[in-house]
């Protein structure tokens, strides 16, 4: 079978999140089972933001057995990336299968049009949440125009999908406003185990941590939440409890860097806090295993990752009982959860985690249960390729 994946970014731009790691994860455990995978995408490269693009990277690159084909972005607006060089490989490549993620990008609707002409099945998973991500209406007027510009276009996409791949049931009733049921399926995301493996040696060390820490992964943005932890960190500042705990924020600067440096500033507690900027992959991974457990205060999100890569190293979580988190994480099994922005309520459950090592290790070993008997790139892949096999065959 050849699969065709399309995706905004793909390797070595690991920050971008978790749609990258769905496609590169369905490339990788599809190719060892027998099949060929080629992720179509752009020449982003992430070296110093989110909007990097190297002509350097090779145009054709073989990566574990399978292929990512890339296309020069001419240029781009807020994450939409204008690269239609894909068109003319996509056409010329004519996969049995096209799986596009990430709905909102210039690539899906290159994905739509190929295969709507070559008659191909069409696969679209979103992952960003379609109608209910917060940025949908803030920003600039311009910004606010051009997703409602977007609308119809997403649903040019919607109406030729043949399948539309869900993270979990809060997606599934997203998508229900723009199709039928029957179009749906769940197949929920996972994390690729074999990969939580880092060559940096000790993060402690490389860092120069000389406590326990709490960790923070993920964009640095103000829907991830960082400043409902940063007000937490405040309200703790001064508890003994905490006195040999600091925090890690780990991340990427998504348009909120120089105000979480300045809360940081302004609410004295540069001491408890270390910010690393642009981390590796192998620094992230690294990050996660010699931490005590991580924390994600989001305002929004649709199926983490971040958490399942901590329950890998049997580390749990606090998070917000929020979209589709609760969909994802088990609460009071596997992680907490507190209510919306209630920094008050973080700071609480930190305490009480920070105190409670018994039920750390408890909800991460429930966590990491989890992983191994759902969560998991190789139970998600498996049933995405019972979706395309079943497309191509009643397509034939």
């Amino acid at each position: 079978m050849n699969i065709g994946l399309v995706c905004p970014a793909s390797l070595p731009a690991t920050q971008f999140g978790g749609i990258l790691f769905l496609a590169v994860d369905i490339a990788r455990e599809s190719t060892k089972l027998g099949n060929n995978a080629v992720i179509y995408t752009t020449n982003l490269d992430f070296a110093n933001n989110a909007n990097t693009f190297s002509k350097e990277l090779p145009d054709v690159e073989e990566i574990e057995e399978f292929t990512i084909k890339r296309s020069n972005v001419w240029f781009n607006f807020h994450l939409f990336f204008f690269n239609p060089g894909m068109y003319f490989q996509l056409m010329k490549d004519s996969p049995d299968v096209i799986h596009t993620i990430g709905i909102r990008s210039f690539q899906s609707i290159i994905a739509a049009i190929v295969a709507k002409r070559k008659g191909i099945p069409l696969v679209i998973s979103d992952q960003g949440g379609l109608t209910t991500h917060p940025e949908l209406n803030q920003g600039s007027f311009l910004k606010r125009l051009f997703y409602k510009i977007q609308r119809p276009i997403i649903q040019f996409i919607i109406n030729n999908a043949t399948k539309i791949s869900v993270a979990n049931e809060y997606e599934k009733e997203i998508f229900k406003e723009f199709t039928d049921e029957s179009k749906i399926e769940i197949i929920r995301n996972g994390i690729n185990q074999d990969s939580m493996i880092s060559k940096t040696v000790d993060f402690k060390i490389k860092y120069n941590i000389e406590s326990s820490y709490v960790l923070f992964v993920g964009r640095f943005s103000k829907v991830k939440g960082i400043d409902i932890l940063l007000k937490a960190i405040k309200n703790l500042k001064n508890d003994e409890e905490l006195k040999n705990i600091v925090f890690v924020i780990m991340g990427v600067d998504f348009g909120f860097q120089r105000e979480m440096l300045q809360i940081i500033d302004e609410y004295g507690i540069n001491e408890k806090v270390l910010v690393i900027k642009n981390p590796s992959r192998d620094d992230v991974i690294a990050a996660y295993e010699q931490s005590e457990f991580l924390v994600l205060p989001s305002r929004w999100e649709l199926s983490p990752l971040t958490p399942l890569e901590g329950f890998a190293f049997k580390k749990t979580v606090i998070s917000s009982n929020v979209h589709g988190i609760p969909y994802t994480l088990d609460k009071d099994e596997n992680c907490l959860l507190i209510q919306d922005e209630d920094s008050d309520e973080l700071s609480k459950l930190i305490l009480e985690l920070v105190k409670n090592e018994k039920k750390r290790i408890e909800m991460g070993i429930s966590g990491f249960n989890r992983v191994n008997s759902e969560l998991n790139s190789k139970i998600m892949v498996k049933k995405t390729l019972k979706i395309y096999e079943s497309l191509i065959q009643d397509h034939n």
